[in-house]
């Protein structure tokens, strides 16, 4: 008994000080994140790193390019340069890219936003709505889900644009009506980091339970890192 707690002990110990670095490619995603940590993981030292131009080109382009994943091997490897742990990006539309960083880095953790939040979404139901602020996250997305369970996309249009504007009150009002259309499912996945403040008022409205990313991406994480 006594072993199993300096065990313990040691692997908590050896997370204090750990260097996470953020890669976002939206502004807003950094206060729910970092409200994530600062209430799972307030021992880990975190860099953000902010390239709001990526998500903007990707709308532009209309899909994902070999230019676009080199600009996302990029930001890895100066992350990597400054000594980072881990890397945690909170850009759910980037799938793809994100998974060239991590074989790039390997064994280092890199973390593609989502990846916690599917992980425990589809150990609670079979059809899940995915919600999404951002429409090129509904078209890489879903191939991260697995074959078995019946996915149902929507957009809350218009709900990106009223963050950029800076009014979280209308992003929030677009989210919750479009969670109505999702009643039938199992249980509601907000894709965004952004939408995580808007959950509770999704559940009500929809009155299906709701999984968000930041808190599963940091708990996650941690765990990893724990060994």
């Amino acid at each position: 008994m006594a072993a199993h707690r300096v065990d313990t002990d040691r692997a908590a110990a050896t997370l204090i000080g750990m260097r996470i670095t953020l890669i976002h490619a939206l502004k807003h995603s950094i206060v729910p994140i970092e409200a994530s940590f600062a209430k799972l993981w307030p021992d880990a030292r975190l860099m953000n790193l902010l390239d709001d131009s990526l998500s903007a080109d990707l709308a532009r382009d209309g899909g994902l390019t070999e230019a676009m994943t080199e600009r996302f091997l990029q930001l890895g490897r100066y992350a990597a340069g400054t000594g980072s742990d881990a890397i945690l990006f909170t850009c759910s539309a980037f799938g793809p890219c994100i998974e060239a960083v991590a074989r790039a880095h390997a064994p280092m953790p890199v973390l593609k936003p989502n990846e916690a939040m599917i992980e425990q979404a589809v150990t609670r139901g079979r059809k899940i709505g995915l919600l999404s602020s951002f429409p090129p996250t509904l078209a890489s997305m879903p191939r991260e889900f697995p074959a078995s369970i019946e996915l149902v996309p929507k957009l809350a249009d218009g709900a990106m644009a009223a963050l950029d504007r800076g009014d979280r009150a209308a992003h929030d009002r677009l989210v919750v009506e479009a969670s109505r259309d999702l009643r039938d499912c199992d249980l509601i996945a907000l894709a965004q980091y952004s939408m995580a403040p808007a959950a509770e008022m999704v559940a009500q409205a929809s009155g299906r339970p709701v999984v968000t990313t930041p808190d599963s991406a940091v708990l996650k994480l941690k765990e990893m890192l724990r060994g």
